[in-house]
């Protein structure tokens, strides 16, 4: 515990430069006299914290003084300047708390991340439509080969060779501009350019991955948001998208809504039954959706769902049917 106050305090002061006892005391939520017991025990570590004395006066770190957060490897660092980076935290009321503190994690990186890890952080984006408290998409598996071949072609810059499988065609070889990574509901996409157009692949259907030595023709820069907003309407409306007519309890209605992508019709029947027509992202996540409601939602429309539906519950039913022995 005191080990973290002092690597707060310590970044306290390089944050503001000079501050006093008093406003120490008040950051860290401790007594003055532990602030400067706090300060004595830096100065016998070698931590260069001196006082100035007068009326603004108070305790600074020496002009230059550089920290590192040691034993913190490249894509440690990544993953937490993601975190910081996305709207996520806002759902808690702690973004502006967290946008501080990472800038304050990027000021400790050792010199040889900081450049590196901050620009590898714009090439990734997660969950840009998700509010994390309704997130229920469960997510997909992707080979961990695949998705750091792919990540590494992306945070380097350079061209990407793919084999991807598109719906309802033969998996085929193609060589991409790799621009970024966005996650969605448990789903991950690469966004690239193929001579020179624009293109949206779903790592799902990647089954193979091979970073080249040639650089990408892509911008130094990528407002990621914005382009994954230009291109997932285009995306998801490419064949797999499906609507689903629903029945179900009123009070599961938020669980529903929550993972799907938008609700096209709504009413109330005359037994208090809600009934609603909404489209899911694919035929695997409306399946999913529905299974999750069991008996408190009645899938209408389309057949193959219903279909679906019954003899994935009949085969459960079947399993646990069967004698234990």
């Amino acid at each position: 515990m005191r080990a973290d106050r002092l690597v707060s305090l310590v970044l306290l002061l390089r944050q503001h430069g000079r501050l006093s006892a008093t406003a120490l005391a008040r950051e860290l939520e401790v007594s003055t006299r532990t602030v400067l017991r706090d300060i004595e025990s830096l100065s016998a570590a070698g931590v260069p914290v001196y006082a100035e004395r007068g009326r603004n006066g108070g305790f600074a770190l020496l002009p230059g003084f550089q920290t590192e957060l040691t034993g913190l490897n490249h894509d440690e660092a990544l993953a937490l300047l993601v975190a910081g980076s996305r709207r996520g935290a806002q759902t808690f009321g702690l973004g502006t708390a967290l946008a501080s503190a990472m800038r304050k994690v990027v000021d400790a990186l050792p010199e040889s991340y900081r450049v590196t890890a901050a620009g590898a952080a714009q090439r990734l984006l997660v969950d840009p439509e998700t509010d994390l408290l309704a997130r229920r998409q469960v997510a997909e598996e992707i080979p961990d080969v695949v998705v750091a071949e792919v990540r590494r072609a992306v945070f380097a810059g350079h061209k990407l060779r793919i084999r991807y499988a598109a719906v309802g065609q033969a998996a085929k070889w193609r060589t991409v501009d790799p621009i970024g990574l966005v996650t969605v509901r448990g789903q991950g996409y690469l966004l690239a350019t193929r001579s020179g157009a624009d293109r949206t692949y779903r790592l799902s259907r990647v089954e193979a991955a091979e970073e080249l030595a040639e650089p990408a023709q892509r911008p130094d820069r990528v407002d990621l948001d914005r382009a994954w907003q230009e291109r997932s309407a285009r995306f998801r409306t490419g064949g797999d998208q499906v609507t689903v007519l629903v029945r179900m309890n009123p009070a599961r209605r938020q669980e529903l809504v929550g993972t799907a992508l938008a609700v096209l019709a709504e009413e109330t029947e005359a037994d208090g039954r809600l009934r609603l027509e909404v489209t899911f992202q694919d035929p695997r996540h409306a399946e999913w959706a529905l299974w999750q409601l069991d008996t408190d939602a009645e899938a209408l429309a389309p057949q193959w769902l219903r279909a679906s539906l019954r003899d994935r519950a009949a085969a459960i039913a079947a399993r646990y049917g069967a004698s234990s022995g």
